[in-house]
This record gives C-alpha cells, sequence and structure tokens, in this order.
C-alpha cells in the first residue's frame, strides 16, 4: 500500500523537462507555442508572425555517400524563410561544423535541377545549448550573419545563426525580456520554475499546461524516459572514453619520459 501511494506521488510530481530534445520537439509542434519561441529569438512581436508550418526533418540526399541531416524541429514561414531549431544537451566538440553543415544543407537543399537561385529564401538555425560555447562572453543570446571583416557590410541576410547558452542563466543575472523568459523556462528543472516563466506569456503558459499534459501521459512518459536514458548512456560512454584517453596519454606519456 505504501509503495503504490509513494508511486502514485512519484507520477504526481514528475514533470518532463523542456530541454530533452524529445520535449522540445512536442512543444514545437504547437503553432501558438512555436511562434512564441520563434518571435523570442528573432526579436519580433508575435504578431508580426504569420502562419508556421512543421516541415519533413530530414534533409535531401544527392548520393548514397553523402552524410544524411536530420533536424530537430524544421519549420517554414509564410514569407518561405525556414528555420532549423537544434536542443544539444551534451557538450558538442564540433557545435560550431555541426551548426553551419546544418545550416547550409538547409540552404541548398531549396534548390532543384532547372531551378535558379531565386528559389532560395532565407534560412536561420537555433541551437539550444546546455553548454558554454563562448565562455568569456556573458551574452546569453547570440545572432551571427557573413558580413565583411573591416567595412563590416552584411553579405547577406539569407544565412543567419543564434546560439543560446542555457548554462549562463545560473552564472548571470538578466534583466527579464521575452527571450530570457523562454530560456528560463527551457532550463527549468522544475514545475515551481515553469510555473513563473507561466505566467509572464501566453504562449509560455500554453507551453507549460502542454508539459503537464504530456506528463501525465503513460505513453509519452515512457517515450520521454527513453530519450532521457539514451543522452545519459551516450554522456556516460563519452566520460568513460575521455577517461579511458587520458589513462592513455599518461601511460605514453611515462613512456617517453614525460
Amino acid at each position: 500500500m505504501v509503495r503504490e501511494e509513494k508511486k502514485k506521488q512519484n507520477q504526481e510530481e514528475f514533470i518532463m523537462k523542456p530541454k530533452v530534445d524529445f520535449c522540445f520537439k512536442e512543444l514545437m509542434e504547437d503553432e501558438i507555442i512555436r511562434k512564441g519561441f520563434i518571435a523570442a529569438v528573432l526579436g519580433v512581436p508575435k504578431e508580426s508572425i504569420g502562419k508556421t508550418i512543421i516541415i519533413n526533418t530530414h534533409l535531401r540526399k544527392e548520393s548514397e555517400e553523402e552524410k544524411l541531416g536530420i533536424l530537430d524541429v524544421r519549420v517554414e514561414m509564410m514569407d518561405g524563410t525556414q528555420i532549423d531549431m537544434e536542443i544539444q544537451v551534451a557538450p558538442f566538440e564540433l557545435w560550431v561544423e555541426r551548426s553551419l553543415f546544418y545550416l547550409c544543407k538547409m540552404f541548398i537543399d531549396q534548390i532543384h535541377a532547372g531551378e535558379d537561385y531565386s528559389v532560395i529564401k532565407k534560412c536561420i538555425h537555433i541551437g539550444i545549448l546546455d553548454f558554454e560555447l563562448f565562455e568569456k562572453d556573458p551574452e546569453l543570446a547570440s545572432c551571427f550573419h557573413f558580413w565583411e571583416d573591416h567595412r563590416r557590410r552584411k553579405y547577406t541576410d539569407k544565412l543567419e545563426l543564434h546560439v543560446l547558452e542555457l548554462p549562463k542563466l545560473a552564472k548571470y543575472d538578466y534583466p527579464p525580456t521575452e527571450l530570457i523568459n523562454w530560456a528560463k523556462f527551457i532550463n527549468a528543472e522544475n514545475r515551481e520554475e515553469m510555473e513563473k516563466m507561466a505566467k509572464t506569456d501566453e504562449s509560455l503558459k500554453k507551453a507549460y499546461e502542454k508539459v503537464v499534459k504530456m506528463s501525465a501521459d503513460d505513453v509519452k512518459r515512457q517515450e520521454y524516459e527513453e530519450r532521457e536514458k539514451a543522452i545519459r548512456d551516450y554522456n556516460c560512454q563519452m566520460r568513460s572514453n575521455w577517461n579511458a584517453g587520458v589513462q592513455v596519454g599518461i601511460k605514453q606519456g611515462r613512456e617517453e619520459g614525460i
């Protein structure tokens, strides 16, 4: 009886973390939530964003040898602009290269044989990172374009990269903005933190309500926990590989008299 009550209590207290990619993808399926997040990242009013649709996350391959690109969330705006949203919870040494690969792949994926370059629309990559990419910079959010080095003239607006570094929330006291509120919501570890952010915006309120609903769904919870376990196993394997590499390095150094 006690065990059953404890199990029930754990089920009631359990809530998914938005920064686990399974949960984030499910949230972005809702257009109101999706538009709220996009508006916060781009720094534009929600009213200025028209209809958005989720499109195929598999990027086209020209040959069997070419690397397959699979995006977390891929959105198309009314004007044809495409947005790729990627959650990365484990440190990724080659994140810059990976994000550029996905952005450029998405860019060239728009044009087909017989078409000219006028069909190509703007592509935006949003990386939501649970590690610091620019450790010396206090800014949580960064936006990148292609610029001329000396005159600071923008080469094109068709390629844009955004980076959100969630760990910086614990290091710096940022004034509240829509983007900071979204970052805090995605980084939240419990209901209280999510509820606090849900009070700041209608799309965040809806996001919180959806997380609560998904957390109470046994099927969704099982899918979420399987994904969370896969992430833990991957991180554990990476630590194991790192430690093994360190030991090999120490042994080789001793043999060489270093």
